[in-house]
């Protein structure tokens, strides 16, 4: 059974930082690209950042630069540094697996974590 579980957000002041986790089981993890989506209220879900099996990055244009994407084989786990947040960062974010190679759209990931929430106050 594949498991994926999301940690560490929060409620964080505009200018602020983050770190999430998702910790995976149940999958051969080193072989998985991790991405991470995010949903606000009323709005679609997005696609964040994500790496690939080969440690190859991609970030949503509105990310780049402030968000940082990083995994650890040995801990099957995957981390997204958030700096410089902004109140439009707020929403909830989920953690996607799926084999190999990064894809843009939800609909393309076979697992989801549960979501950790992220508020940023203005």
């Amino acid at each position: 059974q594949v498991r994926l579980v999301e940690s560490g957000g929060g409620l964080v002041q505009a200018g602020g930082s983050l770190r999430l986790s998702c910790a995976a089981s149940g999958l051969g993890f080193s072989a998985h690209a991790m991405t991470w989506f995010r949903q606000a209220p009323g709005k679609e879900r997005e696609f964040v950042a994500g790496i690939s099996w080969t440690f190859g990055t991609d970030y949503a244009d509105s990310v780049r630069g402030r968000f940082t994407i990083s995994r650890d084989n040995a801990k099957n786990t995957v981390y997204l540094q958030m700096n410089s947040l902004k109140p439009e960062d707020t929403a909830v974010y989920y953690c996607a697996s799926r084999p190999r190679e990064i894809r843009l759209t939800s609909a393309e990931y076979n697992y989801w974590g549960q979501g950790t929430q992220v508020t940023v106050s203005s």
